[in-house]
């Protein structure tokens, strides 16, 4: 059966979402490999309840192509991206070596400052077998419920038993690695990367906000490349969709992609694309215009009311 999920249509301003255009869609997700190959996804039956697909990670320069094999749907750009992915090929030293200067430099000044707080060295805690990752799901699980991924999106660490379920038996055919790092006595932040194949996929990751200002994410991070340099099994590590400083600032390449919505032909999808082009247009002049005359602040304190 094809499943179907929630998406909108999204009337923004800035970070301020003033509507919301809901629409059933059916997930076409597009993999590292495939967008690195510039591959089109196959598009499976519609069901009659859903209003069409969101393809996510389908390479920008697939656009016309995935819009012509639609076959006539309405096709709507929600979002553009570089997926990031590291290469794990290499050594760890010429990894490191490969980042900038400013990158090489964070990494250490952060790493010192973690050791330093937990009384000389690094702490980290690596889980790969099913008994491990019980664990590990226990602990992660108790940083989860604290951090602004689980509070704000919903998307900390699953504490669900299908999740457990699937995360066991991944790790019985030896397709995960998961990481815990610990400040003092206590776990401070959790990587959870589910493989498929060669490559290793960033799924879950987060920390507890009491360390913040030791950006604790940033160090595991880094000790997890370490470890997977080391180990040799994976040959890339997928940061999956979006932009973020993280993603550009510990990666190796990047594939430009962008999500589409391909809609039904009706009426009503029709009226809502064209007016969300139309308002996005405005947005974006306007958003010209006080760059244009210096208001950018103004302009800000506005938008957060």
């Amino acid at each position: 059966m094809t499943s179907v999920a929630a998406a909108a249509l999204n009337f923004r301003i800035g970070a301020r979402t003033v509507l919301r255009v809901k629409r059933t869609m059916v997930p076409v997700p597009v993999s590292l490999d495939a967008a690195r190959e510039g591959r089109l996804p196959q598009l499976p039956p519609l069901p009659q309840e859903a209003q069409g697909y969101i393809v996510t990670s389908l390479p920008e320069d697939r656009l016309e192509a995935m819009s012509y094999a639609s076959g006539g749907m309405i096709g709507f750009v929600r979002q553009r991206y570089n997926r990031y992915f590291a290469d794990l090929t290499g050594t760890f030293d010429a990894y490191l070596a490969s980042l900038s200067s400013n990158a090489r430099q964070g990494v250490k000044r952060k790493a010192r400052k973690v050791a330093q707080a937990s009384g000389g060295q690094l702490d980290v805690r690596r889980f790969r077998t099913p008994a491990e990752l019980q664990a590990f799901h226990g602990i992660a699980r108790g940083i989860a419920v604290n951090t602004y991924q689980e509070k704000l999106m919903g998307e900390g660490l699953p504490g669900t038993p299908d999740f457990v379920r699937t995360m066991l038996a991944n790790a019985a055919a030896d397709d995960v690695r998961a990481w815990l790092l610990y400040i003092g006595d206590a776990p401070a932040a959790y990587l959870y990367c589910p493989a498929v194949g060669e490559t290793l996929i960033y799924e879950y990751v987060g920390h507890d906000p009491a360390f913040n200002e030791l950006s604790p994410g940033a160090v595991l991070q880094i000790e997890a490349f370490r470890d997977l340099f080391a180990e040799g099994r994976f040959a890339r590590f997928d940061f999956t969709e979006g932009e973020g400083q993280h993603k550009r600032q510990y990666s190796t390449g990047g594939v430009a992609c962008l999500d589409l919505l391909l809609l039904r032909p009706s009426l009503a999808n029709r009226a809502a694309t064209t007016a969300l082009g139309g308002f996005n247009r405005v947005v974006a002049s306007g958003k010209s215009l006080v760059e244009a005359v210096g208001l950018e602040k103004f302009s800000k304190r506005l938008r957060r009311g």
